[in-house]
Order: structure tokens, then C-alpha cells, then sequence
């Protein structure tokens, strides 16, 4: 009776090595797209994805203040700010 099984003296080793985690996640963190991390590391990018969603689930909770009385948005305000001086009308 036959099991399916072929024996190896040495067992290959499941999954990818810490190392290559570690590697993939400094690359998300330095801005580089999933697919591009798989690429590059020759994995797939939804292992990449599966890695970053495990790591941002062990990461403590953002601190907040407890006070807040004055919060600038500097990006919105900015854009705004830009299309408000930036019209320029037809009529001189």
C-alpha cells in the first residue's frame, strides 16, 4: 500500500525566512507598492500583504491627547488656499 508521502532525509523547511518578512515590511514602510515588493523578493504580493496586515496588527495603539483645543489641518488648508489665489478671471 502506497501513502502518497515520498521520504526526504533532510525535510525542505516551510515558509520564507524571517529575514525576507523583515525585508519585505522595510520596503512597505519605505513606500514601495506590494507588487513591486514581490517582485523584487520574487514572493507574492499577497503574502507581502498578509505580512504587513499581521505586523500592523501587533503594533500598540497611537498614542492620543487627551486635550485637544486647537488642530490645523496644514495640508487641506493649504490646497484651499491654493485654489482660492490661484483663480484668475477672464475679465480685466
Amino acid at each position: 500500500m502506497h501513502c502518497g508521502h515520498k521520504y526526504t532525509p533532510e525535510p525542505k523547511q516551510h515558509g520564507y525566512p524571517d529575514e525576507v518578512r523583515k525585508q519585505a515590511l522595510q520596503l512597505y514602510v519605505d513606500g514601495m507598492n506590494l507588487r513591486r515588493i514581490g517582485r523584487h523578493l520574487g514572493i507574492h504580493h499577497r503574502t507581502v500583504s498578509l505580512w504587513v496586515k499581521a505586523s500592523a496588527a501587533n503594533l500598540p495603539e497611537a498614542p492620543v491627547p487627551k486635550d485637544v483645543k486647537t488642530a490645523e489641518m496644514d495640508e487641506l488648508f493649504t490646497f484651499i488656499g491654493k485654489k482660492k489665489t490661484g483663480f484668475t478671471s477672464s475679465r480685466s
